[in-house]
């Protein structure tokens, strides 16, 4: 079986939460896809205000509400409300199902704001999923205010670098480097260093040599599967690791026991068996 740490609930067809919900459920079966991990709600924002923020956490809590034997939830936070963030976090996984937390682009990750969300996360025992990417810039461009693909980061758009300052800083906080960087040849070697990171393998092409390359600088112990689903399919990221040139044992962690090793603590913590 399978566990998935990367889904969500915008671009699935379905008016309402549960309606996507059961139709990531539907495409999940088919690929024998057993959990699913689902961040942010209907319509992404990547600054989102308190409100906004709030009411993207309540339609993953509402999609998760029939599906508490295949899905856990990630909280969606913004590191430019910590206050907010800071309640959120409480009400959605000291409090409620969750046992994750989703960074994404409103705020770089080395900035000294995400370090109480960080720390709070850490004291919940809650994994924290930080998007990653290194964008090439044009000539001329300004990655500053660009929001092109090829025009560099977005403003607040991280890079395993700034994800490794953060993981320097919190040792005993399990972090996860979102996509691998994007240019997952220089992602996995900047972040190869810090055993309290793992890769994340969602959301780019499949390409070969990805999942070799993660194995071989970081053990397969920190590798996890990932689909992005919808913006990518579950079957071209399960690619990445069923075709890859490791053994299968290395697959086995890499798509289930490292993700389940990972959420054990918290799962435990709320009375949930892995």
């Amino acid at each position: 079986m399978i566990w998935d740490l990367h889904c969500h609930l915008s671009g699935v067809s379905g008016r309402t939460p549960d309606e996507r919900m059961a139709s990531l459920v539907k495409f999940a079966d088919r690929m024998r896809i057993e959990r699913l991990c689902v961040y942010m709600g209907l319509k992404l924002s990547n600054d989102p205000d308190p409100q906004d923020m709030r009411k993207q956490n309540d339609e993953v809590l509402q999609a998760l509400s029939h599906w508490h034997d295949r899905a856990f939830g990630f909280v969606y936070l913004n590191p430019n409300h910590v206050e907010a963030s800071l309640k959120e976090l409480d009400r959605c996984v000291r409090d409620g199902p969750m046992v994750g937390v989703k960074l994404w682009v409103a705020c770089r990750c080395d900035d000294v704001r995400v370090d109480k969300l960080v720390a709070r996360a850490a004291e919940l025992q809650a994994v924290v999923y930080q998007h990653t990417w290194y964008k090439t810039p044009l000539l001329g461009a300004a990655p500053e205010t660009s929001r092109r693909l090829d025009g560099g980061n977005v403003a607040g758009e991280s890079s395993p670098q700034d994800l490794a300052a953060l993981a320097k800083r919190h040792p005993k906080a399990s972090l996860i480097c979102g996509h691998s960087g994007g240019n997952w040849e220089l992602g996995i070697r900047t972040v190869a260093g810090l055993p309290n990171l793992c890769l994340d393998l969602a959301g780019s092409d499949p390409t070969q040599g990805f999942t070799e390359m993660a194995v071989r600088e970081v053990g397969a112990e920190r590798v996890i599967y990932g689909s992005d689903v919808p913006g990518r399919s579950f079957a071209s990221q399960l690619a990445k690791v069923q075709g890859a040139n490791v053994p299968e044992a290395a697959k086995k962690q890499i798509l289930k026991e490292n993700l389940r090793r990972l959420l054990t603590p918290i799962l435990q913590r709320k009375g949930v068996k892995p």
